[in-house]
């Protein structure tokens, strides 16, 4: 039985893969596509700097509030499940 070799190599990078397999399936390439990093004209919405500012004042004074309104032993527990969770994200 011939063996099956690809002449091109596969990528590593899943989003590299990905391509390479969107390329394969609609027979073109998506190199000739404009890539901007930048959101289109259409897209772009103008945001009430007044909003933005009041809510990141909210944002800043949220988290202070929160913090003063807890005992020590309230603060240690929650960063202790805090560090649990990460730690067991990192070994799963």
């Amino acid at each position: 039985m011939p063996k099956r070799t690809s002449k091109k190599s596969k990528p590593t990078d899943i989003s590299q893969l990905a391509r390479a397999i969107a390329e394969e399936a609609t027979g073109g390439s998506l190199t000739d596509q404009s890539h901007s990093t930048e959101p289109s004209k259409e897209s772009t919405r103008k945001k009430n700097p007044a909003a933005v500012a009041l809510g990141k004042l909210g944002g800043k004074k949220g988290g202070l509030a929160r913090a003063k309104k807890l005992t020590p032993e309230q603060r240690k527990a929650i960063a202790e499940k805090a560090a649990r969770a990460r730690w067991s994200k990192s070994s799963s």
